[in-house]
């Protein structure tokens, strides 16, 4: 993935009304306080858990992304440890109350096993009894919710085109995402293609207990009610 010109429109085109529903969720299923957060992306949550009280440690694959959360840390007079890394090789960075993984970044691993290697990672970072919180794309937003989506918005300093189309592997889809930016008096054209790719309820679950999980918990959309077969975001809790 090549986030360097997605960084910098990531919060104009992110709906930032997510993360106080992520931030909300956290709370309402995390005991303790100090945390890992994946793929944090540009600080936005990391950010919201540091005002809360929580000790946050954010890791993410793009040093552009990580760059902006940092300088939105210190304009919230906030500290937090960010770190670049991928959570497929998660180092033993501490011992967390928890660990989290939103905006259906887990979905951007290539297969099962990179699923598992990031699962049995984050399994080695938590203290016994920690918990997993993560959310991904549910099938039926793969093959329904992204079927024939389009999206296009501009400023007067850039435009944004994204379409999505079936993928090539089972439960896949493809972002292809259009960048014209301003620099000087003429805008620059960037062309990005994201990948991502969802798995079954019971392949997640599988997966999980395999990494050592248990007492797996699974809900819909933000909500603390069990998915429906119409759910878009399905949410994961899992223990330590």
């Amino acid at each position: 993935m090549n986030y360097e010109t997605f960084a910098e429109v990531y919060d104009t085109i992110m709906d930032n009304t997510l993360y106080n529903e992520w931030l909300s969720f956290t709370k309402r299923h995390l005991t303790g306080n100090n945390i890992l957060e994946l793929a944090c992306g540009t600080g936005d949550l990391a950010v919201f858990l540091a005002k809360e009280g929580f000790t946050v440690t954010g890791l993410d694959l793009s040093e552009e992304m990580l760059s902006v959360a940092d300088q939105k840390a210190f304009d919230n007079k906030v500290e937090i440890a960010f770190l670049q890394g991928d959570m497929r090789e998660l180092p033993e960075i501490n011992a967390f109350d928890g660990v989290t993984c939103y905006s259906d970044s887990l979905c951007y691993l290539k297969s099962e096993e990179e699923v598992l290697q990031a699962f049995k990672g984050v399994y080695s970072n938590l203290k016994v009894g920690g918990h997993f919180l993560f959310d991904v794309h549910s099938p039926y937003q793969i093959t329904e919710g992204f079927l024939d989506y389009s999206f296009h918005d501009q400023t007067e300093n850039f435009a944004f085109l994204w379409d999505s189309y079936p993928g090539e592997t089972p439960l896949s889809v493809s972002h292809y995402l259009t960048f014209f930016i301003k620099e000087g008096e003429s805008f620059q054209r960037y062309d990005e293609l994201h990948e991502e790719r969802t798995y079954d309820l019971a392949t997640f679950k599988k997966l999980l207990k395999e990494a050592g999980f248990k007492n797996l918990q699974v809900f819909g959309d933000f909500t603390d009610e069990a998915p429906t077969d119409k759910t878009r975001r399905l949410f994961f809790k899992g223990e330590k």
